[in-house]
């Protein structure tokens, strides 16, 4: 299956005034999702215990934190999550787009 980075072909599983986030479950161990951060706006933070992730932004800019740690993060910059680190990203003023890959079902 092909898919683009700007329509990852999934279903919408999160949408309200802050993002929509949709995964495409295709492959079984897996997830592609994507997320859509509107201007000034942080996604929900969290970690995943034995579970890593992969974020690739796409578009726009923001600040992520990783354990505490803050990072500016822009278009082409790509971070990885090791097994049960806190994240969260703050967009900035024009918001951002990133995708998101990673091993297992979505817990979070």
């Amino acid at each position: 299956m092909k898919i683009t980075i700007d329509n990852i072909d999934g279903d919408v599983v999160k949408q309200d005034d802050r993002y929509t986030v949709t995964d495409n479950t295709t492959l079984n161990k897996l997830v592609v999702s994507s997320t859509n951060l509107l201007p000034n706006k942080s996604t929900t933070g969290h970690r995943h215990q034995g579970q890593e992730e992969v974020y690739y932004f796409v578009k726009g800019g923001a600040t992520m934190e990783l354990d505490g740690k803050q990072m500016v993060v822009k278009e082409g910059d790509v971070v990885l999550i090791e097994d049960g680190v806190f994240h969260k990203v703050n967009a900035h003023k024009d918001g951002c787009y990133f995708v998101c890959v990673f091993d297992g079902v979505r817990s979070q």
